[in-house]
């Protein structure tokens, strides 16, 4: 991933942070980034809190083949390692808010994008002097936060 993806509008103020190569799921991060995409930063944070304390799941619109219905929101799961990374990269957005002096209060997640990464090669060794590729999935995250306009 050579940059961020999205390239901001004039007069829009925001801030942006994003994970590079990130030993989570690539379809899993899809469902959080749905699921965060369009929220207030306050709200964003306590979704993935209780994703976290398994107390809230996250809807799975794409990927749920298989996957059980949760009370309210139908198929669903608790991508606790997703969620983990996705506060990091949140909480490293909103630092970076304050930094350019945006107002807290008023941050929207305006962009929230995933795509796959590198795969990372690998053999687990077999029996009869056999290995099996062993490889794992990266991803890269972008989160992109925005000033909601100022009601008069």
């Amino acid at each position: 991933m050579e940059g961020y993806t999205y390239q901001a509008e004039r007069g829009l103020n925001v801030a942006r942070a994003r994970g590079v190569e990130l030993h989570i799921s690539p379809k899993k991060t899809y469902e959080v980034m749905n699921a965060i995409r369009g929220l207030p930063v306050e709200k964003a944070r306590s979704l993935l809190e209780d994703v976290v304390l398994l107390k809230r799941a996250v809807p799975f619109r794409r990927y749920n083949q298989e996957t059980s219905h949760k009370k309210g929101i139908g198929p669903g799961r608790y991508p606790k390692k997703v969620a983990k990374h996705v506060l990091q990269i949140l909480t490293n957005a909103e630092a970076n808010a304050e930094f350019e002096g945006l107002d807290a209060d008023r941050l929207v997640v305006h962009v929230a994008a995933c795509a796959r990464g590198k795969i990372q090669k690998a053999s687990m060794p077999r029996a009869h002097g056999r290995a099996t590729a062993w490889n794992e999935q990266t991803t890269n995250v972008e989160i992109v936060l925005a000033e909601t306009p100022e009601e008069t």
